[in-house]
């Protein structure tokens, strides 16, 4: 069984090279990778309730141009990680654009392979 410093490093590279990554650039093949296929993703955006397959999410993502495209300022950042057995959850902050998300992200270790299963995610005013 992998222990929890196993876990948070495998955690933490998924989340900086296909998370923070794969928004950044716009990379679907990437996010895929990290992404379960069922995830749900839920929360709200500019004050709007957002509630979004995994599919209508990843076509969202390809259809906008990427912040690595637009030249504007990007920073994902880990803010804590925290594992139980075969679940985790992940607190992230992504700026992008005029948004300042921070991501609840709920993780499963699948196969030996830790996957976001559910995405909570709210734009805050900073």
């Amino acid at each position: 069984m992998e222990t929890n410093e196993q876990g948070r490093a495998a955690i933490t590279q998924a989340l900086e090279n296909n998370y923070f990554e794969g928004i950044y650039e716009g990379n679907i093949g990437l996010l895929n990778e990290i992404f379960h296929p069922g995830t749900l993703l839920f929360g709200d955006v500019k004050g709007a309730p957002y509630a979004k397959t995994l599919e209508q999410y990843l076509d969202g993502v390809k259809n906008r141009q990427s912040p690595k495209d637009s030249g504007k300022p990007f920073k994902g950042e880990i803010i804590a990680i925290k594992i139980v057995n075969s679940i985790a959850i992940a607190e992230v902050t992504v700026k992008m654009y005029d948004f300042n998300y921070h991501d609840l992200l709920s993780f499963h270790r699948i196969d030996n392979k830790w996957l976001i299963v559910n995405k909570m995610m709210s734009d805050i005013n900073e």
